[in-house]
């Protein structure tokens, strides 16, 4: 039996309560996780309440911040297993939302997630940040991007700050222990046009774990040479 308790305490705890419908969409999404797991790697994570907590919670956090606003669009860069783009569209279903990734199996379990629970105004797509952030339908288009993927800042903001548009945020969602990667992604923030707005730490609810939310405000246009391409990004930091 599927169940979500400790996601609704933990979200009651971060000042949000999970209505009826949503309950039956994250009880889907987990029994879906849980299901194509089996088939291959979409997360290490499968105990159940370590699902609630690490996955579900955590990628509602960003929702504290006050800055994911109705009808927002937003994107979800290195998405995995839908986090935390999937969960935040679930609370609130005005959000315009792309999961982006590079894993083709990955997006495939996304596309059924996205059906089974009747999401509009959302999809899942194929690619790489780095290719997808140069295309005019997608470059500076989005209010918040948003990614909990394991990469360096100064690496994180090459990818995700060009499909920001002025105005709006790029939230890195990392561990707690940060100053080194922030002191290196100085230099990459500004280049992209971005500006340190705030590092919020987060106790995660029912856990011990803390987790940081770096807010970059984005104050101009990203220069065109940026998101540069064959891997930089990652192996030559700004």
């Amino acid at each position: 039996m599927t169940d979500i308790d400790t996601l609704i305490k933990g979200a009651k705890e971060l000042g949000f309560e999970i209505g009826e419908e949503e309950i039956c969409m994250f009880k889907s999404y987990k029994e879906l996780l849980r299901e194509w797991n089996q088939k291959f790697n979409i997360t290490s994570i499968t105990d159940d309440i370590e699902i609630d907590i690490k996955h579900f919670i955590d990628s509602i956090t960003p929702l504290t911040l006050g800055l994911v606003k109705n009808d927002m669009k937003l994107i979800d860069i290195g998405t995995g297993g839908g986090f935390p783009g999937l969960p935040l569209k679930i609370m609130n279903k005005t959000l315009n939302v792309v999961l982006l990734d590079s894993t083709k199996k990955k997006v495939n379990f996304l596309d059924i997630v996205i059906e089974k629970l009747g999401l509009n105004n959302i999809e899942a797509i194929h690619g790489r940040a780095e290719e997808l952030g140069r295309d005019k339908n997608y470059r500076e288009k989005f209010d918040i991007a948003i990614s909990r993927a394991v990469a360096s800042l100064n690496t994180l903001c090459e990818y995700c700050l060009p499909f920001v548009k002025v105005g709006g945020y790029f939230i890195s969602m990392k561990g707690s222990d940060i100053e080194e990667e922030l002191k290196e992604a100085k230099n990459s923030i500004k280049t992209l046009g971005g500006r340190l707005k705030e590092v919020k730490l987060i106790n995660i609810p029912l856990s011990d774990i803390k987790h940081s939310l770096i807010i970059i405000e984005k104050i101009k246009e990203t220069p065109t040479k940026y998101p540069r391409g064959g891997g930089k990004p990652k192996k030559k930091p700004l």
